[in-house]
């Protein structure tokens, strides 16, 4: 992927700078729509493939309700996946975008049911306030359905200075998230 030259000094947008060393990312996956269950399972698989991404961690799935948009939505199925990649930050969201749109997913309703949904919420250390990709992701710090999956998978995380499981505790949507009970 090509990078956006900037003009005035002919350096690469950083969003489209690959990195000098491969960059722990945390992606986060949620589905309420279909078998979410089978959707999340192929994205993993989708990631734990893709040219440029190493999967290094599968979170357990969370159950949660939906937080914002129409009400009635069915529960969300939630995991939070690690990785490393060698993909510039914009490329990586490329590739989310990619098993996102494999899986039909669409942008009719903010917040509203999905098939998919694959979010960036950090890549590395890079902060970007670019409105395609802002980093880290500007409501993870406060949702519960990444949060505590998230912490489930890494206990020691931190995000922007503070445990992600004490974020998690402190969410507003923190008692609606539960583990997924496997068969």
């Amino acid at each position: 992927m090509s990078g956006t030259v900037s003009p005035e000094n002919g350096t690469a947008h950083p969003l489209d700078q690959a990195p000098g060393s491969p960059v722990h990312a945390v992606l986060a996956l949620g589905a309420n729509l279909g078998d979410a269950a089978a959707t999340l399972s192929q994205a993993v698989q989708y990631f734990a493939a893709a040219p440029g991404i190493t999967l290094t961690g599968t979170s357990p799935r969370a159950v949660t309700a939906a937080v914002g948009g129409p009400a009635g939505q069915p529960d969300y199925l939630n995991q939070v996946l690690t990785v490393t990649t060698a993909l510039p930050a914009r490329a990586l969201l490329g590739a989310c975008q990619a098993v996102e749109l494999a899986h039909h997913r669409t942008r009719e309703v903010r917040w509203g049911p999905r098939t998919l949904d694959v979010d960036v919420i950090t890549y590395g250390e890079l902060r970007s306030d670019d409105p395609q990709l802002t980093l880290p992701h500007p409501r993870a710090h406060e949702r519960a359905f990444v949060l505590a999956p998230w912490s489930w998978l890494d206990p020691d995380a931190v995000l922007e200075g503070t445990s992600v499981a004490e974020l998690a505790e402190r969410a507003a949507d923190a008692d609606t998230v539960r583990r997924e009970e496997r068969p």
